[in-house]
């Protein structure tokens, strides 16, 4: 999804979320604010690649877990061909510096969508 319909999407779900009374908003805000990641710092934390840090941030602890393994094996072993195994994570991790902020907001929507569907069944709202 290009940056361009993200940005749609996320309108449209602000949208509906002003459409919201202010009692649901209060609450939708509420669920949003446990949710929602901080662009700056996920990008922050894609910076130190090799870490695999953005993905914890994310909650994605087999992708962080996977890429730190990797980088520690692979840095321990450099000497003997553990350089392919660095080489490997930076090769996946690469296009996804490039796409933080992409991947960051199409996170975001969907813990926007989840919110406001959270919201609805919680006050037993149709979903107009």
């Amino acid at each position: 999804m290009s940056m361009i319909e993200l940005d749609q999407e996320e309108d449209l779900l602000r949208s509906q979320v002003t459409q919201l009374s202010p009692e649901h908003r209060q609450y939708y805000y509420r669920l949003e604010g446990q949710g929602i990641k901080d662009p700056d710092t996920y990008a922050a934390l894609n910076y130190i690649i090799v870490g695999g840090l953005h993905h914890f941030y994310l909650g994605r602890w087999l992708f962080g877990l996977l890429n730190l393994t990797g980088t520690i094996v692979g840095g321990l072993t450099f000497s003997v061909g553990g350089w392919m195994l660095v080489a490997v994570v930076l090769v996946i991790e690469l296009p996804q510096l490039f796409r933080s902020q992409a991947i960051i907001k199409r996170y975001n929507n969907q813990i926007m969508a989840e919110c406001l569907t959270s919201t609805r069944q919680h006050f037993h709202l149709s979903s107009r």
